[in-house]
């Protein structure tokens, strides 16, 4: 043989030799894990994983608990337009082919005597194009002001400035628009934003990366969740709840207090700030005019006011998809974003199986076709599994009417705010483990200014009594377990076994959907804003059709978790496997390629 026909020879037996051994590496990878990972990545545990046993990290104690309110001075609270101008403007989902944009203009008025301005002086329109600055369609809408009034003497009033809300209709799905919204005869025209919509509703489509928060405020503990949320780029988010605590404080506003009751015992009524609701609107514009935000009432948002009015300024700003998804308020609704169907619960209103809000409960999940929408989340405000000793089994009650439904229809994740702490359930059903019932996670622990939960119902001294943690709607349900180790006891004396972690620290959650079968969920921790790679937690949430959805729709199979699908974001271990699969699978396409022209 000639030396270089041997040359030649070595050389494609090197090429076969890699190719098979990288043939190899991908064989290997399974529905749970990667081989690779173990060299490039560290261990995420699945829940096929669990049930696991329950972890508590404590408080760190040379953390603050909490932190006052930023000033309506501060840059990102004050107003920076002119009057007619648009300011605080968000968006929120309607459907998979439109999308709300709301804004606010105009002043609003403060003081013992206020007068309401007239909506329709200041026009609503939305300027719309797949270009940046080529505008080819114009959508208009309504407007309306509120106003929070109070009847006792020395108390302030408040009617807001104009709010807008428009819904852009026909909008192609998975595409970026860019838009202006404002009054063009004045013409007073926001700078241009843009939106990209969601994906049709599919298996194989979901968003990119969904922020979970609740419980927000406007501290500057705020603020680091906020920044850490910006900067972990989310395509849409989830608040759960209590956004502004507008009602820590007087109506002639000053300083607001963590304690209500505390800091003003003889106020009439629970007065409200209405500004901080302004200010709250544009800390959040520089996110929310560009990420749809879907929000749902806390008991922050109740403020009641004169003639027995209550969540006035919630109903008003917020645009969400109630008559989208065939519900008579805008407490409850539904919505698809991608192959995921949310559901968007409400607990401070009539919850009770034979109320308005459990029929619509009832007809949404069985209009669900899981073979398009795989995955079924639902969010509610006050949590039922919860083991810390703040609101403490305060929604039995609605827990004892929704749970056996929610169940029934396999809901996979449930998202909880009110405890001002982080906790993750392992799968439960009626206070007993369950390998079909939904993973509870409670995020109220975005920064509000009422601190960090730091007691658990189990420590020592602890254990609330069944008068405390009265719900401000609803009845009262609270008994001892009838099974399992707590059984006879108000409280266990231990974590309890269906809560598998929980920490007392601010942060916000990370949702990112691979496929029908798997979702990687991290919990974020303020504290580690600044160094690369650090999670609170972080698990792969695994669905299990064919063991759990056996008597349910038959389409639904499972999936494995694919390494070209793996999460995409670049701030949790795990995430670099779609990076890897894919220079693995364009180096074997190389060599396939070289080995043909050889």
């Amino acid at each position: 043989m000639k030396k270089s026909s041997f040359i030649h020879f070595v050389s494609e037996m090197k090429i076969c030799t890699t190719l098979c051994m990288l043939a190899m590496v991908l064989v290997m990878m399974n529905s749970k894990f990667i081989t690779i990972m173990a060299v490039t990545e560290s261990h995420i545990p699945t829940t096929l994983d669990g049930p696991f046993k329950p972890v508590t990290r404590r408080f760190d104690p040379s953390l603050r608990r909490g932190s006052d309110d930023l000033p309506m001075t501060n840059p990102r609270l004050r107003k920076n337009v002119t009057s007619n101008f648009p300011e605080q403007i968000a968006l929120a989902i309607s459907s998979p082919t439109s999308m709300w944009v709301s804004w606010v203009t105009g002043d609003a008025q403060i003081g013992l005597n206020v007068t309401p301005v007239d909506p329709a002086s200041i026009g609503s329109e939305v300027w719309y194009g797949k270009e940046s600055g080529k505008y080819t369609s114009v959508g208009k809408g309504d407007s309306v002001v509120y106003s929070q009034l109070y009847p006792f003497k020395g108390l302030w009033n408040y009617t807001s400035g104009i709010i807008h809300h428009v819904k852009l209709e026909d909008l192609e799905p998975g595409t970026r628009y860019y838009y202006k919204c404002g009054d063009s005869s004045i013409p007073a025209m926001s700078q241009e934003r843009s939106f990209e919509t969601f994906p049709i509703p599919s298996p194989n489509n979901y968003p990119s990366r969904i922020g979970v928060i609740g419980d927000l405020g406007l501290t500057r503990n705020s603020t680091s969740t906020i920044d850490h949320l910006i900067y972990n780029d989310p395509s849409m988010i989830l608040m759960i709840g209590d956004l502004t605590y507008a009602n820590q404080y007087l109506t002639t506003g000053g300083k607001g207090a963590s304690c209500y009751s505390c800091a003003f015992p003889d106020a009439p009524i629970r007065e409200t700030y209405q500004p901080r609701w302004d200010g709250w609107g544009r800390f959040m514009e520089p996110l929310t005019s560009e990420v749809p935000m879907m929000v749902i009432e806390g008991n922050h948002e109740i403020e009641p006011q004169a003639g027995g009015i209550t969540f006035k300024s919630y109903l008003t700003r917020f645009a969400v998809p109630a008559e989208e998804s065939g519900s008579k308020s805008n407490f409850y609704y539904s919505f698809d974003a991608g192959g995921i169907h949310f559901i968007m619960l409400g607990a401070y209103v009539d919850y009770n199986s034979t109320g308005a809000q459990f029929a619509w409960l009832k007809r949404d999940l069985q209009s669900i076709d899981r073979s398009v929408t795989p995955w079924l989340v639902a969010a509610w405000h006050p949590p039922w599994y919860n083991s810390y000793a703040s609101h403490y089994q305060e929604f039995e009650c609605m827990r004892l009417e929704m749970e056996e439904l929610l169940y029934q229809y396999r809901v996979d994740i449930v998202f909880n705010g009110h405890v001002h702490a982080y906790e993750r359930m392992n799968r439960v059903y009626n206070y007993t483990l369950d390998p079909c019932g939904p993973i509870y996670i409670t995020v109220g622990d975005s920064g509000n200014i009422e601190k960090v939960d730091v007691d658990h119902a189990d420590d020592p001294g602890k254990c609330p009594s069944p008068g405390d943690n009265i719900p401000e709607f609803g009845g009262v349900c609270k008994s001892n377990f009838s099974t399992g180790p707590a059984k006879g006891n108000f409280c266990w004396n231990k974590q309890p076994e269906w809560s598998a972690f929980r920490e007392s620290s601010f942060g916000h959650g990370i949702l990112e959907v691979v496929n029908s079968t798997y979702a990687l969920w991290t919990w974020h921790r303020n504290q580690d804003n600044y160094k690369e790679n650090a999670v609170g937690d972080q698990i792969y949430i695994v669905r299990q059709p064919e063991l759990c959805m056996k008597d349910l729709k038959p389409r639904d199979s499972q999936q494995s978790l694919p390494f070209s699908s793996s999460p995409k974001s670049s701030h949790a271990p795990g995430h670099h496997f779609k990076d890897v699969s894919s220079i693995i699978s364009q180096f074997l396409g190389v060599l396939f390629i070289y080995g043909l022209y050889l």
